[in-house]
């Protein structure tokens, strides 16, 4: 359990920062911390009762989870001004349903 809350939330961490720094190389400091921001959706789980819950699928469960809010983080990326904040999102989404798995199917 450990484990998997450990990988979890590197990969959090990780993913925005190699994506920036690998597509935006002048300013991947500024466009990381935008892109980390997204951690910020999960304020949502505050909501819930247990708080965590590593058997608990976020998407789906939580408001800023919710299929409809990824499809609005998907509309964000083809507008220029919110295009970071949006991939972001999606990172962050990526990450969450990739415990999804690990839960429903591992």
């Amino acid at each position: 359990m450990y484990l998997n809350f450990l990988i979890h939330n590197s990969l959090h961490l990780l993913l925005p920062l190699v994506f920036c720094f690998y597509f935006f190389k002048t300013d991947w400091k500024k466009y990381s911390l935008i892109m980390l921001s997204a951690y910020l959706i999960d304020l949502d789980h505050l909501f819930s009762d247990p708080v965590f819950d590593p058997d608990r699928c976020s998407i789906g469960f939580h408001p800023l989870h919710s299929y409809y809010a990824v499809g609005l983080y998907a509309l964000l990326v083809y507008f220029p001004k919110t295009r970071i904040p949006g991939i972001g999102l999606l990172i962050h989404i990526f990450v969450d349903m990739s415990d999804c798995a690990r839960i429903y199917f591992i």
